[in-house]
């Protein structure tokens, strides 16, 4: 019974439960044995909250005795990313210095799920404070690909991506810098988006009045990820970039046409070196679209001084999060955030204005961009899975990295321009690893961007292919 409810979509689950065929308090059992079995190998969901979970199920039944009336999830488990503080529960943020924290409350997002019938089973593992382009930290250790564990589900959602891939969970929660939802969505073959700033409460960060960073859903096909989306949002009175959930429902929207006409794909955006193998793929899963009736054209997207602008951007933010604890844990801070925090420290104002200025441009590019296309869809990632050993690949299409930030310049691209982005499977390469297509739709356009996302996933029948159990395997060579 465990093994075939895992095996189900969250919608089925849900379904289930509404009707009162299955208990919130089987699922969890259900959890509780695949993990049993898979965590060995992926070391995705470190910090297992069971009883917790038991007591709210059974909460939930006696407080909402009528399946129908316990909200959007009705009583399905999820994981929260280990970024998110979950009452009672111990949240490290990945970090050392957070090793034994556990908090009293939870994050807005946290209580927001479960208002609406999600119950927290698991916090997911992920890199330190969420920096980094491969999943490990001090704390928990290295989480490892499914589909070869050799490999890495790349970061900073790497253990929500990797626990869905596995089995041991139907949703997932994350959060979304530079690709912390899309890259570990394509590396693991499920589903990822990075909403529109404000759809999601980001709740307690000091960045409050910045775009950059999103919470959001991640799940196996794009049904799941809009129920799981229709939990998430809406307007929260501690972020004040948020707004009100749509009229329709993000599940809803699903029934209706796509409306699509006319894509763009880009092999790469602003110059940024893309696997050669992983381009020729994703130009040839267009003819999903095109088997759909809908136009796809090919174009070049030049972003000038990409790069630089996404840093001056990004370590703005690293000095507003991470300068304080610099000054009294610097020992305990690994190298990738001291570099990130610095970069900010030493930058000018002039740096600053220099990258607000390029922001603005590039936005505007992009609306200029969607006067003619529907939607513009890129490479999910920059190259797939590579050495779960290494913080970052060390070169990718012949181009050597220098930071970590280099290996994720496709999806940082499309983060300044505050469009929502989807990643959604298309294929895998010749050494088996997962490559996916990062769908970028116009800003607020979520329902649009899950229909033409379904649309693809039906064609493709590539949704089917998770969950798989974990595999062993061998690094590809580097090229």
């Amino acid at each position: 019974m465990s093994e075939e409810l895992v095996r189900q979509s969250a919608v089925e689950i849900v379904a289930l439960l509404r009707r009162g065929e299955v208990s919130a308090l089987e699922l969890i059992d259900a959890v509780e044995a695949r993990a049993a079995i898979v965590e060995p190998d992926i070391n995705a969901l470190p910090t297992l909250c069971l009883e917790r979970a038991r007591e709210h199920a059974r909460r939930l039944a006696r407080d909402k005795p009528a399946p129908t009336e316990r909200g959007w999830l009705a009583g399905l488990p999820v994981a929260i990313k280990d970024l998110n503080d979950v009452a009672g529960v111990r949240t490290t943020y990945g970090s050392p210095i957070f090793a034994n924290y556990v908090p009293e409350r939870s994050h807005p997002l946290v209580e927001r799920i479960e208002a609406h019938g999600g119950i927290v089973v698991a916090k997911s593992n992920t890199p330190e404070f969420g920096a980094g382009g491969s999943t490990f930290n001090e704390v928990f250790g290295r989480t490892r690909n499914p589909w070869n564990t050799s490999l890495t589900p790349a970061g900073s959602t790497g253990g929500g991506a990797a626990a869905l891939a596995a089995g041991e969970i139907w949703l997932a929660h994350g959060s979304d810098h530079g690709g912390s939802l899309r890259r570990p969505a394509t590396y693991c073959s499920v589903v990822g988006l990075r909403p529109s700033p404000g759809r999601v409460t980001r709740g307690t960060v000091s960045n409050l009045f910045s775009p950059l960073s999103v919470q959001g859903p991640m799940a196996r096909n794009v049904p799941d990820l809009a129920l799981f989306l229709d939990t998430m949002a809406g307007f929260c009175p501690h972020d004040p970039m948020t707004f009100d959930a749509p009229g329709v429902s993000f599940t809803d929207a699903l029934t209706q046409e796509a409306g699509l006409r006319k894509v763009a794909f880009a092999q790469t955006l602003g110059g940024s070196p893309v696997d050669e193998e992983t381009r020729q793929l994703c130009r040839e899963s267009m003819r999903h679209f095109a088997s759909l009736g809908v136009e796809v054209e090919e174009i070049t997207f030049d972003i000038p001084a990409l790069e630089e602008t996404f840093l001056a951007l990004r370590s703005q933010q690293f000095v507003v999060d991470r300068e304080l604890q610099l000054q009294t844990h610097r020992d305990l801070i690994k190298p990738d955030i001291i570099w990130n925090t610095e970069l900010g420290l030493k930058q000018s104002i002039s740096d600053l204005a220099g990258a607000e200025r390029a922001r603005a441009d590039l936005y505007r590019q992009f609306q200029a961009l969607f006067e003619d296309y529907d939607l513009l869809i890129t490479p999910g990632a920059n190259t797939p899975a590579f050495d779960v050993n290494l913080r970052h690949p060390e070169r990718i299409d012949g181009v050597a990295l220098t930071h970590y930030m280099g290996a994720s310049l496709l999806t940082s691209a499309v983060t300044l321009s505050a469009s929502p982005a989807l990643s959604l499977p298309c294929g895998f390469d010749q050494h088996g690893r997962a490559v996916g297509l990062q769908i970028v739709g116009k800003p607020r356009g979520e329902a649009a961007l899950l229909c033409a996302g379904a649309m693809f996933e039906r064609e493709s029948g590539l949704a089917q292919q998770v969950p798989i159990d974990p595999k062993e395997g061998t690094v590809p060579p580097l090229v």
